[in-house]
């Protein structure tokens, strides 16, 4: 048995869960439910992000304390994770008073690679990001995530020294210490480390109020990626607790457009502290809508909860969990949504379960209660993190064992007299849909268990009182 940590980027509270937190949550889940599955003990960490001017101006605007606002929305995520039925063992908030003195420690800790400076140069007040003139040149000096202009900035603040880590990290890169997924991501993550300036860490209190205080230095609040990248070891204890037992992470996963932030300057923070960097960066892609990224102007965004409400949890992990590419960037729309449901989890699972069981009852058959294990080459997939191939992977058992009822055909052989031989062929299609089933509950919880329940005793098979996915719901 091994100690596995798995973490997830923590969201900033100034808006709603949208469907890239959904895809965080689900892939660090299905691959939490995979190591638990091995017999591993696993900690999983998400959390909420809570400082920063945008938290602190959408507050205003709602009319509330900026400490209420944060309270408030942290509760909106932990109750869409909630929904989302993700395994979680650690849920922090980088407001917690326990994570503002660990970071402040923190910072102590990386003072020989800290130096103060002006910064006069570009920012973007969506990304909470200071802008190189090779982006602002290379974007046209306006923000291609938030269509907003870059700001003119000049500051005092104090900076972590990337320079002194870059060979380090260049170095655990290329052998694989930190291992980048997929491959093509840390090709670019090594172009970018080859011009990654030192990075500002901090800024004025007059331009940042709400956030942690820098330690000696009352007139700078630590800026946001110091202080939320940090939650990933505060949460763990650091620095007040030897963290050894679940640090390095196992696996981070993170959307590609803050890769740069996991793999640059959180293995500088690290290494900086004399700690081992992540195991696996984990980077999935956006989730379009029709072809587009989904942006509140262009007014295409789709909501996760909707989503969530029209057919159920199932339907929601199935769509985004096999029909999202793990690495690429995939679309959605409420055809491709429904046609899964209608085609896929209805007709082939849904339809599948009812009729084996329909069969088992008629014919007198019991389940089986022997103890199931993972197959070696679902195993591969996902230990190379490989989540929609291995979801893949078991869809092929589900359509597989719709034909081998079609060809072993049961019923004749029952018309024939041949109990012996039904009993045996149905016994034998209630073992693989219990194999099937236990590599489903990775991604489908609830359904593997409501399969489980039908097959799983030694008691005559029953029908399900109703269908796992009604296919009368209003679409």
């Amino acid at each position: 048995m091994s100690k596995v940590y798995i973490c997830t980027a923590i969201p900033y509270v100034n808006g709603n869960p949208h469907i890239g937190h959904a895809m965080d949550y689900l892939l660090a889940d299905s691959y939490a439910r995979f190591r638990h599955a091995l017999g591993d003990e696993v900690r999983f960490q998400v959390g909420t992000d809570e400082h920063g001017n945008k938290v602190f101006s959408s507050a205003q605007k709602n009319g509330l304390k900026v400490e209420e606002y944060a309270e408030q929305n942290s509760a909106k995520f932990q109750q869409f994770i909630q929904k989302l039925n993700i395994s979680y063992t650690d849920f922090i908030r980088t407001t917690n008073s326990d994570h503002v003195r660990r970071c402040q420690a923190i910072w102590q800790k990386l003072k020989p690679h800290i130096y103060a400076a002006d910064y006069n140069g570009w920012y973007c007040e969506g990304c909470e990001s200071f802008v190189t003139q090779k982006e602002y040149d290379e974007n046209s000096g306006v923000c291609p995530d938030h269509q907003r202009s870059y700001q003119r900035l000049t500051e005092k603040n104090y900076y972590l020294r990337i320079s002194d880590f870059k060979d380090e990290i260049r170095q655990q890169i290329e052998n694989g210490k930190m291992e980048i997924l997929p491959e093509f991501r840390k090709q670019e993550v090594l172009k970018l480390l080859e011009d990654a300036p030192d990075i500002s860490i901090s800024r004025p209190r007059k331009q940042l109020s709400w956030g942690v205080s820098v330690p000696d230095d009352e007139d700078q609040v630590m800026y946001v990626w110091l202080d939320a990248l940090s939650n990933y070891i505060t949460v763990l204890g650091y620095p007040d607790h030897d963290i050894g037992e679940f640090w390095p992470a196992t696996a981070q996963f993170v959307g590609k457009d803050i890769l740069r932030f996991h793999t640059i300057t959180w293995p500088a923070i690290l290494l900086g502290l004399g700690l081992d960097l992540p195991k696996t960066i984990v980077s999935h892609g956006f989730v379009l809508a029709d072809g587009q990224k989904m942006s509140k102007s262009i007014g295409n965004v789709v909501d996760p909860v909707e989503v969530l409400e029209r057919h159920g949890l199932p339907a929601f992990r199935y769509y985004f969990l096999r029909h999202v590419d793990t690495f690429a960037d995939s679309d959605f729309t409420w055809e491709k949504f429904e046609e899964a449901y209608s085609h896929e989890l209805a007709n082939d699972l849904g339809n599948l379960v009812q009729r084996l069981a329909t069969l088992c009852y008629k014919n007198e058959v019991g389940g089986i209660t022997d103890t199931k294990e993972l197959s070696p080459e679902f195993i591969e997939l996902m230990e190379r993190f490989e989540l929609s191939k291995a979801f893949d992977l078991v869809w092929d058992k589900v359509q597989n064992l719709n034909k081998a009822i079609d060809e072993a055909k049961p019923w004749e052989l029952a018309k024939k007299g041949e109990h012996a031989k039904v009993k045996e062929v149905l016994q034998s299609l209630v073992s693989q849909m219990l194999d099937m089933a236990y590599e489903l509950a990775i991604f489908l919880p609830d359904t593997a268990l409501r399969i489980q329940e039908v097959f799983g005793s030694d008691e005559v098979v029953r029908p399900p009182e109703a269908p796992l996915f009604p296919k009368d719901v209003a679409i």
